[in-house]
């Protein structure tokens, strides 16, 4: 039994970090499931089933571990408390470099701050390819509450899937159950369905930023929401914020030092004017 919980702990471990790896590189979990994202056949939240499942095994396996080898330990203890009195250079190494990474995390202190935007450029560079979600867990609305939602003719839409071959049972169905059946993913389902939309694509600027806005260019925002561009880079520059028409809100805020959710405001303070 000793050798299966080593062995265990082992294998167990190594799939901890492979786990640990693939969800530090996947896009966030919005696009994701929008856009029915897999690797190696598995869906974001497999991959995260199996890390937590694989996690709570590994603590198993590390404590079953511990008790077989608490004797042998204790014995190893007791020998290293008869060589010195006080720990060695070792073990205050060790606590030193642990409390860093743990403190640095909190803090944003290097190498872990560029550790985190490293895994935020993945994510970002997945969403972008990928494609955002008009709404937060669009996919399980119905055909009816999405085309609600984002503002589409529902006769046109089934009229846009029926020309495409895409098979709806009805307008309750949801619009993740209506991809599957159709071996399509929510997004393609989505871009099928597009043209239902009014000829005006422009629209209020929102209250609060819809999912993925902080990857939105300034001139994306423009055209989405019928803003003068030049007339808003006036208005960012008068209030010391440093944009350029293809720059995104993150970068935006990012050469500011100031927050997405600021470059937002300014921005919807700025429609407001317009309107």
């Amino acid at each position: 039994m000793r050798r299966i919980a080593s062995l265990t702990l082992l294998f167990a471990g190594a799939i901890e970090l492979f786990t640990s790896a693939v969800l530090y590189v996947l896009p966030a979990g919005r696009v994701a499931y929008w856009t029915d994202y897999h690797l190696l056949g598995l869906d974001k939240t497999q991959w995260q089933n199996v890390h937590l499942c694989v996690g709570v095994l590994l603590i198993l396996m590390a404590g079953l571990h511990l008790y077989y080898n608490w004797r042998p330990l204790l014995r190893y203890l007791a020998a290293a408390s008869k060589r010195t009195t006080l720990p060695g250079t070792a073990f205050w190494a060790a606590l030193v470099i642990t409390f860093y990474v743990v403190v640095g995390s909190v803090y944003n202190l290097p190498p872990m701050a560029s550790i985190v935007t490293l895994g935020t450029f993945f994510s970002d560079r997945a969403n972008r390819t990928y494609g955002e979600p008009p709404y937060g867990h669009a996919e399980l609305s119905s055909l009816k509450m999405f085309a609600r939602r984002i503002n589409l003719d529902l006769i046109q839409v089934k009229t846009l899937l029926a020309e495409a071959g895409i098979v709806v049972t009805g307008d309750d169905q949801t619009i993740l159950e209506i991809a599957h059946s159709n071996s399509v993913t929510p997004q393609q389902l989505s871009d099928v369905i597009q043209p239902a939309a009014a000829t005006d694509n422009t629209s209020a600027f929102p209250d609060a930023p819809a999912p993925g806005f902080g990857m939105k260019t300034l001139r994306q925002i423009s055209s989405s929401y019928g803003l003068n561009e030049q007339e808003l880079l006036k208005r960012l520059a008068e209030k010391g914020i440093v944009a350029a028409p293809e720059d995104s809100v993150k970068e935006i805020a990012s050469k500011s030092a100031t927050s997405p959710m600021a470059i937002f405001e300014q921005i919807r303070e700025f429609s407001l004017e317009q309107e």
